[in-house]
């Protein structure tokens, strides 16, 4: 019988509830001996993180899964026998919430990949190191990458929880909806790209403000998430450039690296990029869209905080509300990681929590209730 067959019919134990106080057990997968090795040794530098074992190939840690009982697997793109997609699908098949991160290069098919593997389920992406002219640096480097991401995600894992309705929250400065809405800000993180593909392509064609979005992503990667989106939305999707002009109907996703501005030209709006200092370690960043957007727009933006680890997009989001505008976030329930819209929350600037698939409804219904033309709001639709 194969290793992979094994693995299938192997009853996985039970799972002991997680704690703050236990270490994060992980599971690397790599062909690469020296990059496990790095992994290992960049890993154990945490007390929150025990490497539980390691595996050569994806047949090995289908079959190594039930024996080790991780909380979270790194797993490798590229690999031989079942590569890193294969391997994704057959744990997706047999352990639906473990979380896994996959571990990608930067370039553009490391880049077209990692997304392929986020709409399969993969839990998020890291990348791995480069340029790096030491081991100290990439140690430095793999750290930086994966050891919050590591202990948000299983610890994100570890409750299960059903979805809560929509809730309305007191607002701090007005009525959501009694001011015109003239464009739409989005900001996430981990999970963004597939809650931005629940919610983009459900926005209709005829939508009429445009929309503007960070998403935490390095260059190339952004680029072929604004082409992914664009291949299933009535709307025209693209990375954002600087001059554009900013017209109803429109989405741009900040470029990776750069963080993107709006800025009143005369009587046009258009983008504006600049690789000023990261802030919240992000570069795009959320708070650097939203704060110009309240700026430009004043009282008539709607700003969506969706999933995704930190806080970025707090401060942003109190400009927004400061100036006038409308704050809802994605809750809890639905999130990969409930960081961002969570901090929100706790901030007390948001007006609106709802579940993923409402999100989209959400935004019509407002748009459509502060504009006197009649917009379209397109059914519900199950992925």
């Amino acid at each position: 019988m194969s290793q992979l067959a094994e693995a299938a019919l192997t009853p996985r134990p039970p799972r002991l509830e997680s704690t703050s106080m236990l270490p994060v057990r992980v599971l690397i997968v790599d062909d690469s001996v020296v990059l496990r090795r790095l992994l290992c040794e960049a890993l154990a530098a945490s007390p929150e993180i025990s490497v539980v074992g390691t595996a050569s190939s994806g047949a090995i840690a289908l079959a190594k899964i039930p024996q080790l009982n991780p909380d979270l697997i790194t797993l490798d793109i590229e690999m031989p026998g079942l590569n890193g997609i294969e391997t994704l699908v057959e744990i997706r098949k047999l352990y639906p919430k473990l979380p896994v991160i996959m571990f990608s290069t930067l370039t553009e098919r490391g880049a077209a990949v990692t997304l392929e593997a986020l709409s399969l389920g993969a839990s998020d992406y890291a990348t791995k190191p480069a340029n790096s002219e030491s081991l100290a640096d990439a140690m430095a480097q793999v750290r930086q990458e994966l050891l919050a991401k590591i202990i948000g995600l299983a610890r994100r894992s570890s409750p299960v929880r059903v979805p809560a309705p929509a809730v309305s929250i007191s607002p701090l400065q007005r009525k959501p909806g009694s001011q015109r809405i003239d464009i739409l800000a989005i900001g996430t993180s981990t999970g963004g790209p597939n809650a931005l593909a629940e919610v983009i392509p459900h926005l209709p064609g005829d939508f009429p403000v445009p929309i503007v979005v960070v998403q935490h992503m390095p260059p190339v990667f952004t680029r072929l998430l604004a082409e992914r989106l664009n291949s299933c939305s009535p709307l025209a999707v693209h990375e954002g450039e600087a001059g554009k002009l900013l017209e109803p109907g429109q989405v741009w996703i900040a470029p990776g690296n750069h963080h993107m501005t709006v800025a009143r030209q005369g009587t046009r709006i258009i983008l504006k990029l600049n690789q000023e200092p990261a802030e919240n370690s992000c570069r795009p960043a959320v708070d650097v869209l939203f704060r110009s957007v309240a700026q430009t727009y004043g009282p008539n933006v709607l700003a969506v905080v969706m999933t995704g680890m930190g806080s970025d997009g707090t401060r942003g989001a109190r400009h927004v509300r400061e100036a006038g505008g409308g704050i809802v976030v994605q809750d809890e329930a639905s999130s990969v990681v409930w960081g961002m819209p969570g901090a929100v929350v706790e901030a007390g600037v948001a007006d609106k929590i709802c579940p993923l698939p409402e999100i989209s409804q959400e935004i019509v219904r407002r748009v459509t209730s502060s504009r006197p033309r009649a917009l379209s709001v397109p059914a519900m639709q199950t992925r």
